[in-house]
């Protein structure tokens, strides 16, 4: 597995030479400022790979270039929307940039209900909370018919949570989850928000799971010919909420995915941490059935609880285990003959990174450096024991 870290660019509190001193030889970032479905252009590409380089590290994949939502609901300008893809991928291909991960969830990309989440250790991690997400679209969100989506005991409990939440509590429940975003250029409001979602009203996952086909059938081709490895992450969480389709959360789903246009660049970001929050999912499986389609790594884990409620665990520790998947990707990369790429993500907020106000939420650089070097150790263990 190649090392990488994520970078959200020159504002982030973790810098370039902190990743090269965490022993990471790969950066994963995108072009934050440019707006969705506009085409990322080659002296926007050329200044953030220049400034990777200078510091001694490789863009190993951009994370990621997002797509419009005209795109998943196939209205508007959509197909413009396709064209400006096309172009960016054109564009990152003439830079020798050419790995991408995205995602085709609506409205939101992951989603949690805390981010500063206190463990017993003291650090703090991301947390989605079954109870606090019914108490939001219920009494904040005001969502119509969200009674259809919740058991009556979760939003019986929702109701004695939310009315016992100060103003405070309130707002940090919904800056949580409108807000929390690293990297993004806007943060939504309740009403926005509102109108958003309301544009997927009548799109089923089947329509949905349609949209994305249409997508990767004009942009797979294209991504074939520059030579760029396209691979969506799966959604985050893995079910429906607030009323939307989530559509890449099982085998199942990755099995359509991978059949909607056969391809070498038609994969996937095998993420542990969001295939890991279904307790349906058998990772190690799925990592040897899609062993020629995972072309990067998400390596994380979680904690799942009953209710569906989960946080971030230890990067060796939660409901995932690490060492069967560890195992499993360094069979495939025998078999295969390469390195995938690979970062430790959702870390936890701890040490000196506790004492800042600004870090990005799960992209702190002490807990992500504590996940790098446990699933480093890990990974030396399990090839020298099994001489790989």
């Amino acid at each position: 597995m190649q090392e990488t870290f994520r970078w959200f660019g020159i504002n982030d509190q973790v810098k370039l030479s902190d990743i090269k001193q965490a022993g990471a030889t790969g950066v994963v970032t995108a072009l934050h400022h440019i707006s969705n479905g506009e085409v990322w252009e080659v002296e926007e590409i050329k200044k953030v790979k220049d400034t990777i380089e200078n510091a001694g590290l490789e863009w190993s994949f951009i994370e990621s270039i997002p797509i419009h939502e005209d795109i998943k609901l196939r209205k508007g300008d959509y197909l413009q929307r396709i064209e400006n893809y096309k172009k960016s991928i054109q564009n990152i291909a003439k830079c020798g940039v050419k790995n991408v991960c995205y995602n085709f969830m609506p409205v939101l990309d992951w989603t949690r209900t805390q981010l500063f989440w206190e463990l017993k250790d003291g650090s703090t991690a991301l947390r989605f909370d079954k109870v606090e997400m019914a108490a939001f679209e219920k009494y904040i969100m005001k969502r119509v018919g969200v009674e259809k989506d919740y058991a009556p005991e979760i939003l019986e409990l929702a109701k004695d949570k939310f009315f016992k939440m100060t103003s405070e509590e309130k707002q940090s429940l919904e800056d949580s989850i409108l807000k929390g975003l690293p990297g993004t250029v806007d943060d939504l409001t309740i009403p926005v928000f509102k109108e958003m979602i309301a544009q997927y009203e009548h799109i089923s996952h089947k329509d949905l799971k349609a949209n994305l086909s249409y997508f990767l059938n004009e942009v797979i081709p294209v991504a074939e010919e520059n030579g760029v490895k396209m691979a969506i992450h799966p959604d985050d969480p893995p079910f429906d909420i607030m009323g939307l389709p989530r559509i890449i959360k099982s085998e199942a789903d990755l099995e359509d995915l991978v059949n909607f246009i056969d391809s070498p660049s038609n994969g996937i970001t095998f993420c542990t941490g969001s295939l890991g929050a279904n307790p349906n999912n058998d990772l190690p499986k799925m990592i040897e059935k899609f062993a020629d389609k995972i072309h990067f790594l998400h390596l994380r884990n979680v904690k799942r609880e009953s209710d569906g409620s989960f946080f971030e665990a230890n990067h060796l520790e939660g409901s995932s285990d690490m060492f069967e998947i560890v195992k499993s990707i360094l069979k495939i990369e025998k078999e295969r003959g390469i390195s995938i790429p690979m970062r430790p993500d959702h870390g936890h907020q701890m040490l000196d990174d506790l004492k800042s106000k600004s870090n990005y939420a799960g992209y702190s650089a002490i807990g992500r450096l504590r996940g790098l070097a446990e699933l480093r150790g890990l990974k030396l263990g399990i090839s020298k024991s099994m001489s790989l």
